[in-house]
């Protein structure tokens, strides 16, 4: 199976407006976990949470390939790059055509082969929770490896002024737990909403 295909055209086109819409509410919705206190009796209207330190963002990306399969999912990362780059204020820190020297720009474009490598991958046989696992581990894999390609593009071309190391300890290390919870997490949810959905 090279795709889904027991989605019509309309349901991927509508799943690709729908990953549109995930993908930019997500870059405003930290990822927290709550870690409630040992004490007991336990008071439920103050549990701490724990930030992962990442964005609903990456689960965004990686729950449409798991459910639309490739063309959906890079479909509609397209949509995002090309609304953020017109000037909509959608990416974490503005938009516009001025974006492109920032240092994070690397992982928005890797969005694209991220979302279709997992899409790719989660349809490749039968429903089944390790494919999609493996799918939004590839999509993860491909979106840090572009972000790094551009952040040593623009440290050797001395574009950004930020330093390489620090920007890949920033963007890359320091969320890798995280985005492997969110990977859990997205495959976890795909693969109970397909049974759903029965496809």
């Amino acid at each position: 199976m090279k795709d889904n295909k027991t989605l019509s055209p309309l349901d991927r086109a509508l799943w690709a407006v729908i990953g549109l819409l995930l993908t930019i509410s997500g870059v405003f919705i930290e990822v927290a976990i709550p870690v409630p206190p040992l004490a007991w009796p336990i008071d439920w209207s103050h549990v701490p949470t724990y930030s992962l330190g990442v964005t609903l963002q990456i689960g965004a990306i990686l729950l449409v390939g798991c459910m639309a399969g490739r063309n959906a999912a890079a479909l509609s990362q397209i949509a995002y790059l090309i609304l953020g780059l017109s000037g909509f204020q959608i990416f974490a820190q503005g938009g516009g055509l001025g974006y492109l020297k920032e240092p994070t720009f690397g992982y928005l474009l890797g969005f694209l082969p991220g979302a279709w490598v997992c899409g790719h991958i989660a349809f490749q046989q039968q429903r089944r929770l390790e494919n999609l696992i493996m799918g939004c581990l590839w999509g993860l894999g491909a979106i840090h490896i572009v972000g790094l390609l551009y952040l040593t593009v623009l440290s050797i071309f001395k574009i950004a002024s930020t330093n390489w190391w620090e920007a890949v300890l920033r963007y890359s290390i320091y969320p890798l737990p995280g985005q492997f919870i969110i990977v859990c997490t997205v495959a976890a949810v795909a693969y109970l909403m397909r049974i759903l959905l029965f496809y």
